[in-house]
C-alpha cells in the first residue's frame, strides 16, 4: 500500500543571494521532517509621536517615520526514529539533522567586508505560502536521549524577519485531473487552496465577492471561524473555499500540517535541555 505521506507537499528553507532575489545554494537547503501545525505572521510600523506645540487636550497624533517589519514565527520537528531520504546514512543524533537548520543562523563574512557577518539570506517555500527573510532567533529543545546519552528528538522554534510590510504568494497550479481535488467543480484537498490576505478595512463579503462566490460569505465565515465578518485583521489568511461545519463548532484559519506524527524511538525519558541563539537584525 503506498505511503500517504509521500505525496505530502513538504516546507523547506531555502538559501537566498543578498538581495533577496534569487535561490542559491541548493546543498545549503534544508526540507523539514514534520510540517508545522501553524504558522504565525506579524507586522509592526515604526511610529513616533510628534514633538511641538498645540492642542494637548486630546490624544496626540503620531507619524509612520520607518519602514514596518514583517516576522514569520514557527516550529519544526526533527527525529532520528522518522524515515530517512533513500540513500541517506543513518543518524544517530537529532542534530546531525538540525544543523542544516542552524546554518541559516550562523552569520558569515560579507564578500569584500571581511569585518562584517550577516546570516544567510533564507526564504521559507510550503506550497503557496513563501516568505523571505533573515533568521533572528532559534531555540533548540532536546527531548528525548539515548542511553548512551545522544539526542534523538529536536524541536526548534525559530523566527524569519523581514525589514518591510511582505505578502508574497507562490503559483503552484493545480491538479488538473477532472472532478478531482483542484478540479473546477471539484472537492477540494484540505490544506491544499491557496489563502486570500485580507487587506486593511476589508470584509469577509468583499473578499468573497471578488472571488466570485459572494452569495456564500457566511459559510466562509463560519468555517473560518471568524466572528465578525465585517471587521478582520488586516493580513489574516482566509480558506475562501471553507464552508460552515456540519457538526455545530468552527474551525480556525490554518496553513495545515502532518496528520500526526508516529515516531518510533527508544522509551527513554530524561529532563530537557534547551539551546537559545540570537542574533540581532
Amino acid at each position: 500500500m503506498p505511503d500517504p505521506a509521500a505525496n505530502l507537499e513538504k516546507a523547506e528553507l531555502r538559501q537566498l543571494d543578498s538581495n533577496f532575489e534569487n535561490e542559491i545554494e541548493q546543498d545549503t537547503w534544508c526540507k523539514v521532517q514534520f510540517n508545522p501545525d501553524t504558522l504565525k505572521v506579524s507586522f509592526a510600523n515604526q511610529l513616533q509621536q510628534p514633538s511641538g506645540a498645540g492642542d494637548q487636550r486630546g490624544s496626540p497624533a503620531r507619524q509612520f517615520v520607518g519602514a514596518g517589519t514583517t516576522k514569520l514565527s514557527l516550529t519544526l520537528w526533527f527525529d532520528v526514529g522518522s524515515p530517512q531520504p533513500p540513500g541517506a546514512d543513518p543518524v544517530d543524533d537529532v542534530r546531525k539533522l538540525t544543523k542544516k537548520v542552524a546554518f541559516f543562523i550562523t552569520p558569515t563574512p560579507v564578500q569584500g567586508q571581511q569585518d562584517k557577518f550577516v546570516p544567510p539570506a533564507v526564504r521559507f517555500v510550503w506550497g503557496s505560502f513563501q516568505f523571505d527573510g533573515l533568521m533572528d532567533a532559534l531555540e533548540e529543545t532536546l527531548e528525548l536521549f539515548s542511553p548512551d546519552g545522544k539526542p534523538l528528538r529536536s524541536s526548534l522554534a525559530l523566527s524569519l524577519s523581514q525589514q518591510k510590510i511582505q505578502f508574497a504568494f507562490r503559483d503552484t497550479g493545480g491538479s488538473g485531473a477532472p472532478g478531482g481535488a483542484g478540479a473546477p467543480g471539484g472537492p477540494a484537498t484540505p490544506g491544499t487552496q491557496p489563502l486570500a490576505q485580507a487587506p486593511a478595512g476589508s470584509t469577509v463579503q468583499g473578499l468573497a465577492d471578488a472571488a466570485g462566490v459572494g452569495a456564500g460569505w457566511q459559510g466562509i465565515a463560519a468555517g473560518n471561524g471568524i466572528e465578525n465578518p465585517r471587521l478582520l485583521a488586516p493580513g489574516a489568511l482566509l480558506d475562501l473555499n471553507a464552508q460552515a461545519p456540519q457538526f455545530g463548532g468552527s474551525l480556525g484559519v490554518s496553513l495545515g500540517g502532518d496528520a500526526g506524527m508516529a515516531i518510533a524511538s527508544p522509551e527513554v525519558s530524561t529532563p530537557q535541555v534547551s539551546v537559545s541563539i540570537g542574533i540581532g537584525v
